[in-house]
Order: C-alpha cells, then structure tokens, then sequence
C-alpha cells in the first residue's frame, strides 16, 4: 500500500493507495508544532478506526508546501512506516518538462496537479486549485508545465474584510441564493461568491483564448465544488486530484 499525504498551508489531506486505489481518505488541519511522535500517534489512530496495518504501507510519497514541516514528516515516515518518504520537488522525474524561469519556485502541489490532469485529460489543460490561494496551472498539449496565475484564496478575502473593517462580522463562505444582498451578512457573502466567480470565469476566458478552445479544465480544493455551480467554464471538479498525482509519480518512479 501506499502513503500519500498533501501539506497544504491549511489543511493536510492523507490517501491510502491498495492495488493503485484509493481505499481510504482523510483531510486533518495543519499543525506546524506537531512533533514527528504527535502524528505517528495521530497515523496510527486513522489507521487502526480504518482496520489498516501499518506494516502494509510500502511506500510513503508527500506533495508539501509548508517547509518547516517536512523534516517533521520524514522522521515521522522513518520511525513509524520504516520507509524513508520521497518528497515531490521540481527535480523529481514527473514526466513533465517545467518551463518556470526557476523551476524550484513551483509548489509541489501545484506540479502534481498537472501530472494527475496530464494524465487525465491531456494537454492543453488548466488547474484551478481553490486552497489557501487560488492557483491556475496551465499544461501544453506536449507535457510542458507553462506556468500559472496565484491569486489570494476565499479565506484570505474573509478574513481580510472582518480584519480591516470595524463592523463587518466574519461569513460563512456559501451561495447566497440571490445578487443583491438585503442585509450585511448576505452582501458579504454575495461579494466573496460572486467575486471569486468571476475572477475564475475571467482569467479561465483569457487562458482559452491563449491556449485555445480545446483546452480542459479540472477544479480542485476545498472550494471548487461550490465554486463550479456557478461558474460557466470550471464544471469539471476531482477532489482527490493531488493524491492521484502522487500515485502516478511514485509509480513512475518505482518503474525506473
């Protein structure tokens, strides 16, 4: 079997790979205090509510973007699954060619995103990744990862109105049902939902004009389901995008 963990900013997302299946799935906070024992303790909790065994785990393959955490994780693989964890860089073999003026600025994820839609859909093709940031990532119809657009996330965009404003409460981000908001909770939730739809329709419009009408586009993050009820290009949605990415790349490389 095999360990995949996504370390995003916000949120850790952990896959369970059996026969290149993902048989188990969990999405845990991001704690950067936590010690290499903390989450061996906390792996072995998830593993034993799923009748999972430890010793089964053959592999350990991590997409992080959270520096400081990441000695934490390989000591944590090396104490708990005896493995040593392969972390993604712009220097793993990913089947991709990164055409970044510096390729080790590209986060993890975001190269593994465009292995998971490159394997799935073809090039040309874009990501729309609604994290703690809102990333477009833009793959040619030649295995090229071309680059991309980072945006500030809908959290951010809260969190900034109820910081910088004296009598704005914080929202729950959600469809307000209607455009024009009648009172301050439902114009604040108007602005965010139909803002952020717009910002993604906008730039997806202008990425298909460069890339050309046959481009793809896949969603994914926390966000994106709620995001693609509304919006006229992002249909496309795969929650589980990242960890399908890390299957692929660590099967490529146990096959050299």
């Amino acid at each position: 079997m095999l360990l995949a963990l996504d370390a995003g900013n916000t949120n850790i997302t952990i896959g369970v790979f059996r026969d290149g299946t993902l048989a188990h799935r969990w999405r845990l906070r991001t704690v950067h205090e936590q010690t290499e024992d903390e989450w061996g303790i906390l792996f072995r909790n998830l593993f034993s509510l799923a009748a999972l065994d430890f010793s089964l785990i053959d592999g350990v393959i991590v997409s992080s973007v959270v520096p400081p955490l990441d000695p934490t994780l390989a000591q944590m693989s090396r104490e708990y699954f005896e493995r040593d964890a392969v972390f993604v860089t712009s220097e793993t073999d990913t089947g991709l060619r990164i055409l970044y003026d510096n390729p080790r600025e590209v986060g993890a994820d975001r190269i593994v995103n465009a292995v998971a839609a490159f394997q799935q859909y073809g090039g040309p093709c874009v990501i729309v990744d609604l994290g703690t940031a809102i990333t477009f990532d833009a793959v040619s119809a030649r295995a090229e990862y071309l680059g991309g657009i980072i945006c500030a996330g809908i959290g951010i965009s809260t969190e900034a109105l109820f910081a910088k404003t004296a009598r704005l409460p914080m929202v729950e981000f959600r469809d307000p049902g209607r455009l024009i908001g009648t009172n301050t909770v439902c114009s604040i939730q108007s602005g965010l939902y139909h803002g952020a739809i717009g910002m993604i329709d906008g730039i997806l419009e202008r990425l298909r004009a460069e890339l050309g009408d046959g481009m793809r586009i896949v969603g994914t993050g926390g966000q994106a389901r709620l995001i693609s009820r509304g919006s006229r290009y992002l249909k496309e949605v795969d929650a589980d995008l990242t960890l399908r990415g890390l299957r692929l790349i660590w099967e490529r490389g146990q096959r050299r």
